[in-house]
């Protein structure tokens, strides 16, 4: 892998082929999610690969992304909050998510490795999500983080959305400082 290559080609897919991937690949992606940084090596995810077009056409619905219900696998990334906010109060929903984005993070990248492509979808119904999945309702510490519909990508150039330069989101030292070393002032003759 050629992680600046990767981190290059990485996008948000939308138009996804026919062609059915292995489902061995996208074990393989979760595997590397699986790798992701934990607070307390707590692991507060699960994840559920769905392959029944029933349940893909309902959670296309769920969450209003009508383009991923043509894949063959959708990722559901779910958090247990439980553990981690049993050890760190209400710190432990932010290291749930903060653990849940690193963890999608390697699964996205891995899925560019492998030459398939998917889409970070995070906006659903949420109560839907879980029913469809068979989550329990009323369980809280149970959330439904994204959803990953999972393929080939159409052939065709993807437009590639531009990424925020360097220069409007780098800053040294203090909110706003532009610079690593102040800049030298003329000194008086």
């Amino acid at each position: 892998m050629d992680i600046d290559k990767v981190l290059k080609e990485r996008h948000s897919a939308r138009r996804f082929s026919t062609k059915k991937p292995k489902w061995q690949d996208i074990i393989e992606a979760i595997d590397a999610a699986n790798t992701a940084p934990l607070a307390g090596n707590i692991y507060s995810l699960r994840y559920i690969l769905i392959d029944d077009k029933e349940k893909i056409q309902q959670l296309a619905e769920a969450s209003q992304q009508n383009f991923f219900q043509n894949v063959d696998y959708v990722v559901a990334v779910c958090s247990d909050k439980t553990s981690v906010v049993k050890s760190y109060d209400e710190r432990g929903e932010i290291y749930c998510r903060q653990q849940a984005g690193a963890a999608i993070e390697n699964f996205l990248l891995k899925i560019v490795d492998l030459g398939l492509s998917s889409c970070w979808v995070g906006a659903f119904v949420d109560d839907e999500v879980k029913r469809i999945l068979g989550l329990p309702y009323d369980d809280e510490n149970l959330q439904v983080e994204a959803l990953l519909p999972v393929g080939y990508e159409m052939p065709g150039k993807a437009e590639q959305k531009r990424k925020p330069n360097l220069d409007n989101v780098l800053w040294f030292n203090k909110w706003k400082n532009k610079y690593m070393k102040e800049p030298r002032k003329p000194e008086a003759v």
